[in-house]
């Protein structure tokens, strides 16, 4: 491989559980397939882990075979760069890499590590911005209704926090325009501007009852009201319920 590098590399089994003792399959069977398919050759390749041979190919391995035993003690294994037969088996061919065990990257880690400090600046520099009813408005997709009896210095604690703590998902929700006219519409039933039906299948005039909208058979009232809302009818309304907010 062209970007091969020879060095000292440690291996970690995936998930929760770490066993005090745990093998890998290191050769070829018919109950656990140890097979590599060669895109050149066009062929699958037998693979086995054979100490003392250069490749972990069992077509390039010659003479008498010492075979050995692929052991990870207490969650990982260390293989020294001298062992590149064992290492190239681990890292290049094994079909149980990443789906039982992974390499451990110290660069590929700091990488990741700098990606997710550099979104949640991100996100927390955004949040800060944010006007307390466009913060409002991302926090009750989380916290509900419960957001109106927040007061203001509790919505901007709490949307540094979300900011901070789940600085993907804030920044998704601070582009969606639907999460912005969810909240409008619910602070315009709360303000008794407009009112939602009973069944939550219409929207009306809380002052003479006069239907608004019709919400859409199996959809939820205040995501489709947002998407109407949108439309040239919905955006006069829009206007009429903010100047009464006010």
């Amino acid at each position: 491989m062209e970007n091969w590098q020879i060095k000292d590399r440690t291996y970690i089994l995936s998930g929760i559980k770490q066993p005090l003792v745990f093998t890998v399959p290191g050769r070829h069977s018919r109950k656990r397939p140890l097979l590599w398919w060669d895109e050149d050759k066009q062929i699958q390749r037998e693979l086995r882990y054979a100490t003392n041979q250069n490749s972990p190919f069992v077509d390039e391995q010659k003479g008498q075979i010492t075979l050995g035993r692929i052991v990870f003690r207490n969650g990982s294994l260390f293989v020294s760069s001298r062992q590149q037969n064992l290492q190239k088996l681990l890292s290049l061919y094994h079909p149980l890499k990443d789906k039982m065990y992974y390499e451990h990257d110290e660069q590929v880690i700091a990488h990741d590590q700098l990606d997710i400090i550099n979104l949640e600046v991100d996100a927390l520099i955004a949040a800060k911005q944010l006007s307390v009813d466009e913060a409002e408005a991302i926090l009750r997709v989380e916290y509900g209704n419960e957001v109106s009896k927040m007061t203001s210095k509790e919505i901007q604690r709490d949307i540094l926090l979300f900011a901070k703590h789940r600085s993907d998902l804030f920044l998704r929700l601070m582009q969606d325009d639907n999460v912005h006219l969810r909240n409008f519409a619910i602070k315009a039933v709360e303000a008794n501007i407009i009112k939602l039906a009973p069944d939550n299948r219409s929207f009306q005039w809380a002052s003479n009852g006069r239907k608004l909208f019709e919400v859409p058979f199996e959809e939820h009232p205040y995501s489709a009201i947002s998407t109407w809302f949108k439309t040239d009818d919905g955006l006069e309304v829009v206007k009429a319920i903010e100047k009464r907010l006010k």
